[in-house]
């Protein structure tokens, strides 16, 4: 069908009651922007995910498009109305004449707010991605499980698909798409049982589909997703964590590595979904290589040569992208060590995403896994005696647990602790002996005076200290001879950076 009219009329202010127009455009719809309101319309077109063709199915996609995004964003998702024809031949939105095409009607908001805009401004916070990585990990657990779906036919689906699409785009450097299709088979192949182990555990749930930063909007100060996928089961009932990577794979082609980081150490604080993290580096890739083809498909319907270029650029950096993703680097333990206040936790946080594979290494806190084997959330203080030497010995076996779990899956750890008693750093140094990884340990020294200071003025956080436990550990404070001491009194930076020399690190 041929939308030229149809795009030409919803492009006009008279359109609209006169108000100005702005398009937005992708390779599968235009949102015409104007006031308060924004019309979606889809495009007449079909690809081999994606069948748009006929203004009956359009008008059928965008009623299932209302009802899926209403799970997360209500106040922006309002209606369906059609654009008619007139007997006079006058286009209409919602007129009475006959219906030609569809939209979907949805409150406008602040473009400035959507995360891909701030991030481009430099306007995205990195204490906003707990908030975040809450978000999507209550949307996947409030999600309906895909029964029959998922698994490693699902992701051999979107390799093959990538494949075919690949060879249809000409932009895109041949040679590098062979060896990302090649490679991309060999690790399905690899970890093809595991996948297919997360589908008979509900690990596969009717998702977001496209969660990448341009979807996800500030809305009264909480991150909303919306625009989910309605047109394809087979891109919305997917593994949560396949979900969960095009997030991570946006903020880190963006160079915001803490950020990506600070989402998937708190979803996976969240969510308990250890194991599966060995599956990050083919869904990141796989996720990189969806967008250099859409951003290919794209680029081919755009008429202006300078704009055809810029997408043209953008999808080949995603298939570069894609293929590094895919060098996976041998996983290794850290622990950080010292009393409570010597600036641990920022340290850890600090060192992850310069850690191991995209998007970093994960962080396990000796605070965080005491809360939660206590059943409360990391904010919620604990009665003295959940610090008894029971509850720490349990503490600490959970640390050892967690470590050895996210090390089996290839992912490289940071434990965050006191290890205040030689009998805990000896366990966390046999979990790496166990795991046959590289250990490391960081000793943090600081005095009691700054420590204290540092403990008294900590607001939001999951540590229950105060200057009489942190007076308590230093009268006790052992030595470390096997670990690598670090001056603690300086500022973070200055710890930081001396950690990152005795680690040998590079940038991400």
């Amino acid at each position: 069908m041929d939308q030229r009219d149809t795009i030409a009329f919803l492009s006009t202010p008279q359109a609209h009651g006169g108000q100005a127009v702005e398009r937005v455009e992708t390779h599968a719809s235009m949102v015409f922007l104007a006031g308060t309101t924004a019309y979606k319309l889809k495009r007449a077109v079909r690809y081999d995910y994606l069948d748009f063709s006929t203004p009956e199915r359009r008008k059928a996609m965008t009623e299932a498009e209302l009802a899926i995004n209403r799970r997360t964003a209500p106040s922006i998702y309002q209606r369906v109305v059609p654009v008619t024809h007139g007997p006079d031949g006058a286009l209409t939105i919602d007129g009475s004449g006959v219906p030609i095409d569809w939209l979907l009607v949805m409150h406008r908001f602040d473009q400035e707010q959507l995360l891909d805009r701030r991030a481009a401004r430099g306007a995205l916070p990195l204490e906003l991605m707990p908030a975040l990585a809450e978000v999507v990990a209550r949307m996947h657990a409030t999600a309906a499980p895909c029964h029959g779906r998922g698994g490693a036919a699902s992701l051999a689906w979107v390799i093959d698909g990538n494949a075919r699409d690949f060879a249809e785009r000409p932009s895109l450097d041949p040679a590098l798409c062979r060896d990302l299709i090649a490679r991309s088979r060999q690790l399905l192949a690899e970890q093809a049982r595991l996948l297919d182990d997360r589908q008979t555990r509900d690990r596969v749930r009717r998702c977001h589909g496209d969660l990448h930063l341009r979807n996800i909007v500030l809305l009264d100060g909480v991150p909303t997703p919306f625009d989910a996928v309605e047109f394809n089961d087979d891109i919305a009932c997917i593994d949560v964590l396949y979900d969960l990577a095009f997030l991570l794979m946006d903020l880190w082609r963006r160079s915001l590595f803490g950020h990506a980081n600070a989402v998937l150490n708190s979803y996976v604080g969240e969510t308990g979904d250890v194991e599966g993290l060995a599956l990050l580096p083919l869904f990141l890739s796989c996720r990189a290589a969806v967008r250099a083809k859409t951003g290919a498909t794209t680029a081919a319907l755009e008429p202006n040569a300078a704009r055809r270029a810029d997408l043209e650029a953008a999808a080949a950096n995603y298939l570069s992208l894609a293929v590094r993703l895919l060098d996976a680097s041998p996983p290794r333990l850290i622990a950080v060590g010292g009393r409570s206040g010597s600036g641990k936790t920022v340290l850890a946080r600090g060192l992850a995403p310069a850690i191991g594979d995209a998007p970093g290494a994960l962080v396990v806190r000796s605070d965080e896994v005491r809360k939660r084997q206590a059943g409360v959330s990391p904010l919620v203080r604990l009665p003295q005696e959940a610090y008894g030497a029971a509850a720490s010995d349990e503490a600490y076996a959970g640390l050892v647990d967690l470590a050895e779990r996210a090390v089996a899956a290839g992912r490289s750890v940071i434990v965050d602790a006191v290890f205040g008693r030689s009998c805990e750093r000896d366990r966390i140094e046999c979990a790496a002996a166990r795991a046959g990884v590289p250990f490391s340990g960081l000793w943090l020294d600081a005095p009691f005076e700054v420590c204290a200071a540092r403990v008294e003025q900590r607001t939001g956080d999951a540590s229950d200290a105060n200057a009489a436990v942190v007076h308590a550990q230093a009268l006790s404070d052992p030595a470390s001879p096997k670990w690598i001491r670090l001056d603690a009194s300086r500022r973070a930076e200055a710890t930081r950076h001396a950690a990152r020399a005795a680690l040998g690190l590079t940038s991400p």
